[in-house]
């Protein structure tokens, strides 16, 4: 009581079977960050680990009114304290599509954001894509792989979900992330950006891709 932290972190999980296998890190991550000081709230999004309804039952426009709900849960925390001291700075830590709804989240509220991002990936496309071809990935040795994302995509654009790995996809949510891009958010309110990325080859870089979205949020201050 009567302390301010040194910022407020929302987490934003990756999708589907990513966020199942980075939860013990995440959660490693958000303790280490309390201990040193930071609010840290965890969230699931719609569908996902112990939130309410069903993985089939998201949309991409859901998950970033849970991320802009985080945020305001989390700010109203700090405004009995006293108004005598400034809030401290709201972060948005994405690990993969979390830092699509994170940077898409951002548009929304009406105060600066600081990034921390983890593995971001620039563009939602490649990450549907990936995660379709789990459902091909069992018709590789026949040669029908091509026909069976043929099939999702159709189905998809036809507004019927598909079942891949467990997962219900419904088309909404399967055209949100394929239509985000990390970009910085259109309303350029000063911020910082921590841009994280991991490999195992000591001789390993930045993509292409990488270094071109990092530029444009450079350019944008």
């Amino acid at each position: 009581p009567g302390t301010v932290a040194r910022g407020q972190v929302v987490y934003v999980h990756p999708f589907a079977e990513e966020m199942n296998k980075s939860r013990r890190m995440a959660a490693l991550q958000a303790r280490a960050l309390a201990q040193a000081g930071f609010d840290v709230l965890q969230i699931d999004l719609l569908g996902c680990g112990d939130s309410s309804g069903n993985f089939g039952d998201a949309t991409w426009s859901a998950w970033v009114r849970d991320v802009t709900d985080a945020c305001d849960w989390l700010r109203k925390r700090t405004d009995g304290i006293t108004l005598q001291m400034p809030r401290p700075p709201l972060w948005l830590w994405g690990l993969r599509a979390g830092c699509l709804l994170a940077a898409q989240a951002a548009q929304m509220i009406e105060e600066p954001c600081n990034f921390l991002f983890w593995a971001p990936t620039p563009a939602g496309k490649s990450l549907l894509q990936q995660f379709l071809r789990l459902k091909a990935a069992a018709d590789l040795a026949s040669g029908n792989a091509k026909a069976v994302m043929e099939g999702l995509r159709a189905d998809l654009a036809q507004d019927r979900p598909v079942e891949i790995a467990g997962y219900l996809l419904a088309p909404s949510l399967a055209n949100g992330l394929e239509q985000a891009n990390l970009k910085p958010p259109a309303r350029a309110l000063a911020g910082r950006v921590e841009w994280i990325e991991l490999s195992t080859r000591p001789d390993s870089g930045l993509t292409p891709v990488a270094i071109k979205a990092i530029a444009d949020w450079q350019h944008a201050g």
